[in-house]
């Protein structure tokens, strides 16, 4: 299996194109290739050296903070907006705790999720597709014909949820329960949060809801298996979200870093929390008051594969015009950003290489 992807280091163009199509025809992913034996990952899987920089911080909770949510209704409300405020300033990425998620509903997604990709290939495989009219889809590496230089060493399911798109039925029944749970528990802790963010800015905290951005946007299970070159390609490239929230599920495994002051951090999974990111939208919307975290995963070294589950919260209306907040802005702070939709924003996201901050440069004025 493995060798009908492999192709030389000094592969040209068309040699990767077939290389690509190859592996994507296969339609078993990451996974399939580790069930093959393989003890050498294929060349379209090699990141240039200069991307992969191993060099990280061990977890720093100054860097990384955890905040706890509990006792919103008390004297502790006022610190932990300014708490969840100086986060998305300074990081873009935090980590809370009391969130009202039992942990046994985060243990079954986790579990549920895996156990979809660890499916027989043959009941797995028939949901393999890219066709972007698809509510439900298994793929590996979702810009796997975009990327420029490299792919991952991972595999997707992904959900999109809103606008009347996600059917129950359409959702694999041994994780279909599980993530339709998931997705209702964490739709009020959006809201919760992004109201922080209003509050923590000297908005009015409802100032966001009628974009509706818990009502839309896209569940994933991540699975990171087992790479036998650990060291020469990515689990997840670096980029930040093209979303407005991002909220992540992970298991114990670790594997995620977060950029800070050009040095990357590791990430340690604190048990029982979950892990937000603000995203390209929200930093737009807030006119760089908050940035996007810029984030990647490290290609998965041991036996037990990783998994996780983000889940991307948009905006409802995808056609709507958006841009900076008229309260925000001042003749010393006016708009760095134009009005763009939605749609046009993700139809780009997707549509490009995923390079650090490209789209928001994109839309800069």
């Amino acid at each position: 299996m493995a060798a009908a992807i492999t192709v030389t280091a000094d592969q040209e163009p068309h040699d990767r194109l077939k290389a690509l199509k190859a592996f994507d025809e296969l339609k078993t992913g990451v996974k399939g290739l580790v069930d093959s034996g393989i003890t050498s990952i294929p060349q379209i899987f090699i990141h240039p050296s200069d991307t992969l920089s191993t060099s990280s911080i061990q977890y720093d909770p100054d860097i990384i903070p955890t905040i706890d949510l509990s006792a919103l209704d008390g004297d502790r409300r006022p610190a932990i907006v300014d708490q969840i405020a100086r986060a998305s300033r300074e990081r873009g990425f935090f980590h809370v705790l009391n969130h009202g998620i039992q942990s046994e509903v985060m243990d079954q997604t986790i579990k549920a999720v895996k156990g979809f990709h660890e499916l027989p290939t043959e009941i797995k495989s028939k949901m393999y597709n890219r066709d972007k009219g698809h509510s439900v889809s298994f793929f590996s590496n979702v810009d796997l014909f975009h990327n420029i230089e490299a792919v991952c060493w991972r595999d997707s399911l992904q959900i999109m949820v809103g606008s009347n798109r996600l059917e129950d039925e359409e959702i694999p029944e041994i994780c279909r329960n599980e993530v339709v749970e998931w997705h209702s528990q964490l739709k009020p802790l959006a809201e919760l949060l992004i109201g922080f963010m209003c509050e923590g800015l000297g908005l009015d905290k409802e100032r966001l809801k009628e974009m509706k951005f818990s009502e839309a946007g896209a569940i994933v299970g991540h699975y990171y298996p087992y790479c036998p070159q650990p060291d020469l390609t990515l689990g997840l490239k670096s980029h930040t979200d093209a979303s407005m929230l991002t909220i992540l599920l992970q298991d114990h495994i670790g594997g995620l870093q977060i950029k800070h002051n050009g040095n990357w951090v590791d990430v340690k999974p604190v048990p029982g929390a979950l892990a937000v990111f603000v995203g390209d939208i929200l930093q737009m919307i807030f006119n760089d008051e908050y940035k996007s975290g810029e984030h990647r995963v490290v290609a998965n070294s041991g036996r037990e594969p990783r998994t996780s589950v983000p889940v991307f919260f948009y905006a409802s209306n995808m056609d709507a015009s958006y841009g900076p907040l008229p309260e925000l802005l001042s003749l010393d702070k006016p708009a760095l950003y134009r009005q763009f939709s939605l749609s046009d924003f993700i139809r780009r996201f997707f549509a490009d290489d995923w390079d650090g901050k490209s789209l928001l440069d994109f839309y800069r004025i």
